[in-house]
């Protein structure tokens, strides 16, 4: 990993730990910040980069489990290490159910500390790049008519043409005229793959309920609607 790849925050209120991390990180190319307390590092976040947080357990004023929630109600996805001399089973249970990438008792491993920062540099990169890849989506599906968006919506449901145009009313020709258009404009290059994006937006608009995917009659047809 090189110095542009992320940047990691250490947050922990004992200076010798943040200056001993500072120097493990920049030993390893590793961009850094540090910081004594939770309030401090929230200006910081979230980052242009891909970043993680090396968070300690206890920290005065806000704690690392309350600045992990904190961070949960507020959406942020920056991935966090935990790190702690006072933990125990049922805090570190609690802080990976939470989507901690790791949760390291003090004295730790360095190699195990990098690897685990590597990790969730990793993830951070990942859930950037769906992001980037629904806003583009979002882009494409903003272009369509409203018409046209009717008829995404119904294809991506699985509706044959005659289905739409009895629905909306209009003639089964103008339904794969704005079919047509709907393709071209999504950038989509099957039915399936217009399916895909339809899921993708429903998703990340309402996690808990994904439109439902055509049959594979559905699929086979799409030639003759």
């Amino acid at each position: 990993m090189t110095v542009d790849a992320g940047r990691i925050f250490v947050v922990d209120d004992d200076a010798g730990v943040r200056k001993a991390l500072e120097r493990l990180l920049r030993a390893a190319g590793r961009a850094s910040e540090t910081f004594a307390s939770a309030d401090a590092v929230i200006e910081r976040l979230p980052h242009e980069r891909p970043s993680c947080l090396v968070l300690d357990v206890r920290l005065p004023g806000l704690s690392g489990i309350d600045l992990q929630r904190e961070l949960t109600r507020n959406g942020s996805a920056v991935p966090i290490v935990f790190i702690t001399g006072h933990g125990d089973v049922t805090m570190g249970v609690e802080a990976m159910k939470a989507g901690a990438v790791d949760f390291l008792q003090k004295p730790f491993d360095n190699a195990a500390l990098l690897e685990a920062i590597d990790r969730a540099v990793d993830r951070h990169e990942r859930h950037r790049g769906a992001e980037a890849q629904v806003a583009t989506l979002r882009a494409r599906f903003a272009s369509l008519t409203p018409r046209e968006r009717e008829v995404c919506d119904r294809v991506a449901s699985g509706l044959r043409n005659r289905q739409i145009a009895d629905e909306l009313q209009i003639s089964e020709k103008t339904v794969k005229v704005h079919r047509s258009r709907v393709m071209e404009k999504m950038h989509a290059g099957s039915l399936a793959g217009l399916v895909r994006m339809a899921r993708e937006l429903e998703v990340a608009q309402h996690p808990a309920g994904p439109m439902p995917v055509p049959t594979a009659e559905t699929d086979t047809d799409e030639g003759t609607r």
